[in-house]
């Protein structure tokens, strides 16, 4: 399998960490609704694939906050690539106490740069400041995202990474009612039609 995840354009070792995550996965998903069953038989390329694209459009010394981690896609990727570099750091958000523990777990087995806050996204805030990047994936729409990350973006420092599926562009024209925001949109190199959006300089309308 380490030579399947090198396709993705990583180093050995980060293949290696990537497929001590693989096998804890799989240990634990069947008891615990880690992603859509329906896409768990694909989780190389739908889920570590898409959440690898992070590591190739934002590289670099970066401090991270993953909102609504769930089964560590992408923000616990994220961290997994980062312990080879042995900088930057994530900050994994996650509400739900078996999907903690499970992260946990995952950050022991594979010695990702990451911590998990077992807290609310609307209370994150209060503790976890100065981030330089904001990521989510499968969380919400566009709008609701922006108000999620706004605590972060308003600084003016941040900038946010959304995985978004082909019908990102309805998701972008119904955030422009609340918000004003500069946009790139990335494709992904994983899933035709799919985007990486990436949006700074957040102000509320």
């Amino acid at each position: 399998m380490a030579e399947t995840l090198s396709e993705f354009g990583v180093s050995r070792e980060t293949a290696e960490r990537l497929q001590r995550f693989v096998k804890l996965f799989e240990k634990w998903a069947p008891s615990i609704n880690l992603v859509a069953p329906s896409t768990r038989r694909d989780l190389l390329r739908r889920h570590i694939g898409d959440s690898l694209e992070l590591a190739r459009l934002a590289p670099g010394d970066r401090k991270w906050i993953d909102l609504g981690s769930g089964g560590g896609f992408p923000g616990l990727i994220t961290a997994i690539v980062l312990a080879e570099a042995g900088h930057g750091w994530v900050d994994l958000v996650e509400s739900n106490n078996k999907k903690v523990a499970f992260l946990r777990a995952a950050i022991l087995e594979t010695g990702a740069r990451a911590q998990v806050h077992p807290i609310r996204i609307e209370v994150a805030a209060e503790t976890l400041r100065n981030h330089d990047s904001v990521s989510a994936r499968a969380l919400a729409g566009l709008d609701v995202l922006c108000g999620l990350a706004a605590p972060w973006l308003l600084e003016g420092r941040a900038d946010a990474w959304f995985h978004k599926g082909r019908d990102y562009r309805r998701e972008v024209e119904q955030a422009r009612g609340r918000w004003r925001f500069d946009l790139i949109e990335h494709p992904s190199g994983i899933e035709p039609d799919s985007v990486i959006l990436q949006v700074r300089n957040l102000e509320r309308q």
